[in-house]
């Protein structure tokens, strides 16, 4: 595969973060600042309902038993030379197509096994206190749909749950793409069963639900054409596309249409203008933001923490390791303040976000001001409109 033009950003461990408070180093003293954090009014002056926004990373997912891309043991650090498919790759390149199939092909068990864990469902508890309003997640893995369906969650960067077709734009179901490369791949679904029945499929899987095992001959991998192309075959450029599968219904690099793609934003790919709008929407309608499980590496998730500091929001994170340029969102904090302002937490968000949920749980607070007034209990449905179809 030639090289990149691409590069992956900040690849190494950023430098070990400082606790804010200096209070936070210890469990019982970070969720007393985590619980300022959430319960202070805010400098903007909303003190509402749910007003926190909530960003999220894939290290929120690795006690749900996938890997994260940056942490100690993520993916960029244990195994040096790898890098993920870019999206000029995948469109141009039959057989980038079948690496990337063949791996998603062996990947998928071990995501379609995994659920949510203690960190996403104490999102839904604080949410449920009325204390979270909305959550944007760089997360592909729709573990947060599964742990908390009534508050929407915006996926910056897709889902693995579905495929889409890069000529139609019409939607399969990933469970279905699955059905399909067995059928057309008998002797890797044999292959797959065998390691899954002896106990042998301990892949590692990457956060994007790919996996790899050393030696595979992907070449000899087939893919699906999209069905609706290929009932349909759509006009390109005044020209009836042409879509060609081989008697199995593989599809021929002959086409010049109906490429299947995972429905997540790959390396190299740009998130639709609906999506990056809704994420400024839900910075700009809160009044503090809360990081859980992120380096910010990836510049769609390091901006909207930027447009927080821009607009003066208190910013809480919760990340084991550095965090890319955290010292500016805690610039000019009183050094004094012990959690209303800012907060920096160095632990893991399965052990943090439980205890802070259990800690309001049992002492209880006074309700939001503009709850009470309003004599109503929080919201069932969210109002930040659901991005997820």
């Amino acid at each position: 595969m030639s090289r990149p033009l691409i590069r992956i950003p900040y690849t190494d461990l950023f430098p070990p973060p400082q606790p804010i408070p200096r209070t936070a180093n210890s469990l019982p003293g970070a969720v007393a600042a985590l619980q300022e954090f959430l319960l202070s009014p805010t400098p903007r002056d909303r003190n509402l309902p749910g007003s926190t926004v909530v960003l999220t990373g894939a290290g929120l997912s690795v006690s749900s038993g996938l890997s994260d891309y940056r942490g100690t043991n993520g993916t960029y650090r244990k195994n040096k030379t790898y890098r993920p498919i870019y999206y000029h790759e995948f469109l141009a390149n039959h057989e980038a197509r079948k690496r990337y199939w063949a791996r998603s092909f062996l990947g998928w068990g071990a995501l379609r096994g995994a659920g949510p864990n203690a960190g996403h469902y104490a999102v839904r508890d604080l949410w449920r206190m009325g204390l979270v309003g909305r959550v944007v997640t760089q997360n592909v893995d729709s573990f947060h749909a599964k742990a908390h369906p009534e508050l929407s969650t915006l996926e910056l960067h897709g889902y693995l749950r579905a495929v889409v077709c890069v000529t139609c734009r019409n939607e399969m179901a990933r469970e279905e793409m699955q059905g399909e490369l067995a059928r057309l791949n008998p002797r890797w679904d044999e292959f797959l069963r065998a390691a899954v029945t002896e106990g042998a499929h301990a892949i590692r899987t990457n956060p994007d639900g790919d996996a790899e095992v050393p030696g595979a001959p992907y070449t000899t991998f087939r893919y699906p054409a999209c069905p609706t192309c290929l009932r349909d075959p759509p006009d390109a450029g005044g020209e009836r596309a042409t879509v060609e599968v081989d008697g199995d219904g593989a599809w021929s690099p002959t086409s010049t249409a109906g490429i299947l793609k995972p429905a997540v934003v790959m390396f190299g790919e740009n998130i639709a203008d609906r999506v990056k709008q809704a994420a400024e929407e839900a910075i700009d309608g809160a009044g503090r933001l809360l990081v859980l499980a992120t380096s910010l590496a990836t510049y769609s998730a390091w901006r909207l923490a930027k447009r927080a500091k821009d607009r003066g929001m208190p910013i809480a994170i919760v990340n084991m390791g550095g965090v890319r340029g955290e010292e500016a969102f805690f610039a000019d904090l009183d050094p004094n303040q012990t959690g209303a302002h800012g907060v920096r937490v160095d632990m893991s968000t399965d052990v943090v976000l439980p205890a802070l949920v259990k800690e309001l749980q049992q002492n209880p607070f006074r309700r939001p001001l503009a709850v009470e007034a309003q004599g109503k209990e929080v919201p069932k449905e969210a109002v930040f409109r659901d991005m997820v179809k």
